[in-house]
């Protein structure tokens, strides 16, 4: 079939529905309230964050159960525009680490250091800078709280669409060039829809990722600068300061209701529209579904007007005049060494002269005792979290497979997984402080599983999102060969699911690094329990708006993490390219 050919069949794919197509039907209206529900929110909340600061003091956060349906909308509002940031963040960054080398040695590491940046350590510094662009507007504050969520979600997201690209099937890589799609092409019509069900399931993760720091980013508090938006997130924070329980559900119980309305609205039709895109030669059996997708499917004026527009994106992506040959790509040469010797040694450089820096500024108020202070409360924290993520592990990688393996299980799961990864460790606060007070337990030891609370989700999600790729023609061979038990986790599974769960650990081990700011200390009224840790360490003194102590507490946290995935994560990253990689 010519081009022409298949330009003039995808132009004409909206008109097939015929004359009728034109006249809406009760599906569209259905679709139409909601897409202008959703603008009226958007609206209304860039409205309100227009408005001067000053309106915060003026009208402060309350507790009074009328506000909270507003508070609800202002905190959905910032997640949504933090996560529309981290997609484009991980599309273009993401793409340039995959297929640039070059890029790539500095894009990794970065990404290990910023993941292990806490949220408040971007809010030390990030809180008046925003204040100085907008100021006197509630738009400065606003602007910080969604990048401190940014900062929680992008990570994430950006770790899962760089493991895909690197895991695409030779053959299917084969194919797009052979095919001479332009890079633009193949990106749309390879790699994101090949990345598309991790890419999704990390999404939610994200969206979760950030209700768990949501106190942090919305009640901010830095030395001297305090300031609170209306949001769930101050409603807990300042909830958890009067010891008010019934506050303290009324947020759980309407964090919950959120998670379900945008699980219902919005991912579980994107789970069910992407289910097409999985990797496999035998349609399975049972298929994701979701009641918004099945009306989207119905519509009339609706799939007219997106069939136009995808007709009219294929047919400007098939009408190249002269299409480019594929890329040959020359084999290594001793210049290309040496340009590439020449990068590297420029990063080292900037790195160098980046920390060089930072130890100037650490060294001009801190001394030696301060930083071995630091280490040693940093390889405290290295050795919960290495047991947090290894427990962590064993329970969640047999869940996420069932789960994953059955689209009934995954319907009913998906959005409790949201909600139990969305909880925030404040809440868990009350009860984490009175148990250790009651029967005076170590709060080093007991304070632990908070950090780890918000985390294990990430390694729940991939491996479910692994599980729900893996190739129903793949799963029907292992149940022909008769293979089970031990054996088929060994051979058909775990290997299936194992790029997957190496991202979810490595995220799952940045994220506890920076939950144990949150997790290290826990307050409830007037009683403040510590855990000795890095955690604990960075929360005080940004607190006490001791930046030097800080600095050196995000740079030794940075420190190790980066160790760490390089000695570990990345090793195995670069193993599963090679041997699990389905071609």
């Amino acid at each position: 079939m010519s081009i022409r050919a298949v330009a003039n069949n995808a132009r004409s794919l909206p008109l097939g529905l015929g004359p009728r197509g034109l006249l809406p039907n009760l599906y569209d209206v259905i679709i139409f309230i909601l897409i202008a529900a959703a603008f009226v929110a958007v609206a209304h909340g860039i409205r309100e964050m227009e408005t001067p600061l000053a309106k915060l003091d003026l009208a402060p956060v309350t507790l009074d159960p009328a506000h909270l349906p507003e508070y609800a909308l202002r905190t959905t509002l910032r997640m949504f525009a933090a996560i529309l940031a981290s997609l484009l963040f991980t599309f273009v960054v993401a793409t340039l680490a995959a297929k640039s080398r070059k890029a790539e040695l500095v894009i990794i590491p970065a990404l290990d250091i910023l993941q292990s940046v806490p949220v408040l350590g971007f809010l030390t510094f990030t809180v008046a800078f925003f204040m100085r662009v907008f100021p006197g507007s509630e738009l400065g504050a606003e602007c910080a709280a969604i990048f401190a969520i940014f900062t929680s979600q992008a990570w994430n997201m950006c770790f899962s669409f760089y493991q895909s690209l690197r895991t695409i099937p030779a053959d299917l890589d084969e194919v797009s060039r052979h095919f001479r799609q332009s890079g633009w092409l193949r990106f749309w019509r390879l790699e994101v829809p090949f990345a598309a069900p991790g890419l999704i399931w990390n999404t939610m993760m994200s969206m979760s990722g950030g209700w768990f720091f949501v106190v942090a980013s919305e009640a901010i508090t830095v030395g001297d600068t305090t300031v609170k938006l209306p949001g769930i997130g101050s409603w807990l924070a300042l909830a958890i300061e009067r010891q008010d329980v019934k506050a303290v559900g009324l947020a759980v119980a309407t964090m919950g209701v959120v998670i379900l309305a945008y699980d219902q609205l919005l991912f579980r039709p994107i789970v069910a529209w992407a289910d097409k895109f999985r990797f496999e030669q035998t349609a399975a059996r049972d298929r994701p579904k979701s009641w918004v997708y099945d009306v989207a499917r119905r519509t009339r004026l609706v799939r007219v007007v997106f069939g136009t527009v995808s007709s009219a994106t294929a047919y400007l992506a098939l009408t190249r005049v002269h299409p480019r040959a594929p890329t040959r790509w020359a084999t290594p040469s001793a210049g290309r060494g040496i340009a590439d010797a020449l990068w590297i040694a420029v990063v080292l450089a900037a790195a160098g002269y980046a920390l060089w820096l930072v130890v100037g500024y650490v060294r001009a108020s801190l001394g030696i005792d301060d930083a071995l202070t630091a280490l040693w409360c940093g390889f405290l924290t290295l050795v919960r979290v290495v047991v947090l993520i290894a427990i962590a592990s064993a329970i969640w990688v047999p869940i996420g497979v069932t789960i994953g393996l059955r689209p009934r299980a995954a319907q009913w799961a998906q959005p409790i997984a949201q909600f139990l990864a969305a909880f925030p460790a404040n809440v868990l606060f009350p009860i984490a402080v009175a148990g250790i007070v009651t029967f005076r337990l170590d709060p080093n030891i007991w304070l632990s599983p908070l950090m780890v609370l918000g985390t294990q989700w990430y390694i729940l999600f991939n491996v479910i999102a692994g599980a729900s790729a893996f190739p129903t023609d793949l799963r029907e061979a292992s149940t022909i060969y008769g293979l089970r038990s031990a054996q088929w986790w060994r051979k058909v599974i775990l290997p299936g699911i194992f790029p997957y769960y190496v991202t979810g650990a490595l995220t799952a081990s940045g994220g506890s690094w920076n939950a144990s700011i949150v997790a290290e200390v826990a307050n409830w009224g007037d009683i403040k329990l510590k855990a000795v840790g890095l955690g604990a360490y960075i929360a005080q003194a940004t607190e006490a708006g001791d930046y030097p102590r800080v600095v050196l507490g995000i740079g030794v946290m940075s420190l190790f993490v980066v160790v760490i995935n390089r000695l570990l994560w990345r090793p195995l990253y670069r193993f599963a390219e090679r041997r699990f990689r389905l071609n």
